[in-house]
């Protein structure tokens, strides 16, 4: 594959700057065989193996990736969308390459498998697989998800028993179950839901007479997030961290 056509798919501009940046000296790529580490490389077609390889963009470490897998620590006041109404988008965390991947033709970068509230914070997956975003968003694959919520009022076994029995929301007569709920303290609730309806978690608690102060997503599947991942920040997941997100949640 021509290191301008790699650097393209990574998401660092078209592939005319791609092979501006290439001429210009600003590229060095590594390969894991390659004892010399890195190299610059200023032809644009020169021949690299994609996977495995490893390369510089102007002093920017990158690695190639057919797909991106990441998580996000997505803080307080920042929503999950392109066109923020009121506060940062959270793709603004994001460094250009991921905001920039082609997907199809079109520069769309990764997306946010569904969304959290703006006042929500905790663990975000986002990706520029389309077949992931389906599984990890449909109901029928039942994903368990991890709430912490901190509650006004205090918490008491008929609450927790009511979210576990299910509730009924306003807009659906099907009873919405907790898939796990526990008590973790007087104002904190540990909450596992495995479907996403809009603004469940607070409705739900709504319905048993309590109200949300504070909500952060901690776990996704049996992989939690990061406890050295600070809000804000944002990581690679690899394939060991893809496969504990498709297990259930263990607690």
């Amino acid at each position: 594959m021509q290191l301008q056509d790699i650097l393209y798919s990574q998401g660092f501009g078209t592939r005319r700057v791609c092979a501006g940046l290439i001429q210009q000296g600003l590229v060095q790529v590594h390969t894991p065989d390659d004892p010399a580490g890195l190299v610059t490389v200023v032809q644009a077609a020169a021949e690299f193996d994609a996977a495995g390889l490893y390369f510089r963009v102007q002093g920017v470490d990158w690695r190639y990736a057919d797909k991106a897998y990441i998580v996000l620590h997505k803080p307080t006041a920042t929503e999950c969308s392109q066109k923020p109404s009121t506060y940062p988008s959270i793709y603004s965390l994001l460094p250009a390459p991921l905001r920039q991947r082609p997907q199809k033709g079109a520069v769309q970068g990764v997306q946010a498998v569904g969304r959290l509230d703006q006042d929500t914070t905790g663990m975000l997956l986002l990706t520029d697989d389309g077949q992931f975003i389906h599984r990890m968003s449909s109901p029928r694959h039942h994903v368990p998800k991890v709430y912490e919520v901190t509650v006004k009022h205090p918490l008491d076994d008929k609450q927790v028993q009511r979210l576990l029995a299910g509730v009924v929301l306003d807009d659906d007569p099907k009873p919405v179950r907790a898939a796990a709920c526990e008590a973790v303290s007087e104002f904190h609730l540990r909450l596992t839901l495995t479907e996403g309806k809009y603004h469940q978690v607070k409705r739900m608690l709504a319905a048993v007479g309590n109200r949300v102060e504070g909500l952060h997503r901690s776990q996704i599947g049996d992989l939690p997030l990061p406890q050295d991942l600070l809000p804000g920040q944002w990581r690679w997941l690899d394939a060991s961290d893809l496969a504990r997100i498709n297990q259930p949640a263990v607690r």
